[in-house]
């Protein structure tokens, strides 16, 4: 029987865990990193006519601050998509982020239907 040293266990079980917990391969940074203040405006539907939060990119994913549910990726292009949702609501939106400004559209359901408009983000 073969015996299977102390080192080679180590790493068979750090190798486990991480696939466990889903790590994967690294991103480098991207330059859309940072922080970013978003407004929405809506154009159509019964939707809030305009609100304001802020986002953070991290490696090119996209997450809400301060407990906003955004999720989302940049790509090295600039090209972004972004999904929103709380309880019922939810938005998904599309566009494209340049180094200091960006812009797109959104489609969602309010409290009181479906909504759709335009959104600009600024660096913080």
């Amino acid at each position: 029987m073969k015996l299977i040293s102390p080192q080679t266990v180590l790493a068979l079980m750090t190798a486990a865990f991480a696939a466990a917990a889903g790590i994967g391969p690294v991103q480098a940074s991207t330059p859309f990193d940072g922080s970013w203040t978003v407004q929405i405006i809506t154009q159509r539907g019964a939707c809030d006519p305009n609100s304001g939060f802020g986002v953070e990119i991290r490696d090119g994913i996209v997450s809400g601050s301060g407990g906003i549910p955004v999720s989302g990726r940049v790509a090295r292009n600039g090209s972004v998509s972004v999904s929103v949702a709380s309880g019922n609501r939810n938005a998904n939106g599309s566009g494209r982020l340049s180094a200091s400004s960006g812009g797109g559209t959104w489609r969602g359901v309010g409290s009181q239907g479906a909504c759709s408009g335009r959104w600009s983000a600024s660096r913080r």
